[in-house]
């Protein structure tokens, strides 16, 4: 076997980077790109806003929300289910109808069925004629129009007429508010407001928004960032890194500035941004999903 160049373009293998290469080229396959640090949120900005928090407060789980916005979804949640609350009970009742109108058609059905009966009983001991004259009477109309038919649609190529139609019901709404990055339940009484201790530095002389460094640990005196796992005392709301959490408060369980007594689930780790390294955030990945190239 002869030897090939180094760009021979004869190879029986279509390769993983000729692939990457034609689809960058075509438009076609998936898209997988890693996020970087100035794709996500910093570590004290809204889940929902994107911005940095005014009041801020954090869930359960450790998702920080600005007040005002987490607020005006949950009324958001609250209204769109009294709005679809009001449907399901108007289908309720139009259900109701259609039962009601069902079961007096049906009583009138057998009253008819009743008096036919009654008629040929009495028309016995007469004639066949008068026997067969109800029966001419109540046979079935050639009209589309007769028997309450003309409540119908008769044109059978109207798509709600179709036999596969049916008519999607609507279903009975729930009504929790669900954390909008969690999904789990979300309560107003559930919400802690989050205290900030500020970076003092007198030689910086930039608004808070433009400060690099603006929050720290109010034990330690550490710098918070989206690098630094940060936890909120439950009870008092402060933020504290994680290692302060490790090395001082659960040696006693006391709160370090009151001397409150602790408990572990009064420790909430925040959920911070991403760095850009794969270490803190693992699942950091965009992708974008396009045609497939097809042969």
């Amino acid at each position: 076997m002869t030897r090939h160049a180094r760009n021979c373009t004869a190879g029986a293998v279509y390769t993983y980077h000729e692939k990457k290469k034609d689809a960058a080229a075509s438009g076609y396959g998936t898209q997988s790109e890693r996020v970087g640090k100035d794709s996500v949120k910093n570590f004290d900005c809204c889940s929902l806003t994107l911005q940095p928090c005014r009041n801020p407060v954090v869930t359960k789980e450790g998702y920080l929300f600005d007040k005002e916005a987490i607020l005006e979804y949950i009324v958001s949640k609250k209204t769109e289910y009294t709005r679809k609350l009001k449907h399901y009970e108007k289908q309720l009742k139009k259900e109701d109808a259609e039962k009601a109108e069902l079961a007096a058609a049906e009583k009138e059905a057998k009253l008819i069925k009743f008096m036919n009966r009654e008629k040929n009983i009495s028309s016995n001991s007469g004639s066949k004629s008068s026997v067969n004259a109800p029966s001419t009477s109540t046979s079935s109309s050639v009209s589309n129009l007769a028997n309450g038919k003309d409540k119908e649609l008769p044109s059978f190529w109207v798509p709600s007429q179709l036999p596969d139609a049916k008519v999607s019901k609507l279903e009975k709404p729930d009504p929790t508010v669900y954390c909008p990055i969690s999904s789990r339940p979300l309560k107003m009484k559930d919400l802690i407001e989050v205290k900030w201790t500020l970076v003092n530095d007198p030689d910086d002389k930039k608004s808070l928004i433009a400060k690099e460094n603006r929050y720290m640990c109010p034990v330690t005196h550490d710098i918070l960032s989206n690098a630094v796992p940060c936890a909120v005392i439950r009870t008092t709301g402060h933020v504290v890194t994680m290692e302060c959490v490790e090395k001082i408060i659960k040696k006693d369980w006391l709160h370090p500035l009151s001397g409150d007594k602790l408990k572990e689930k009064d420790i909430i780790p925040m959920q911070r941004g991403g760095t850009g390294y794969a270490l803190t955030n693992q699942n950091l990945e965009g992708r974008n999903e396009r045609p497939v190239l097809q042969a």
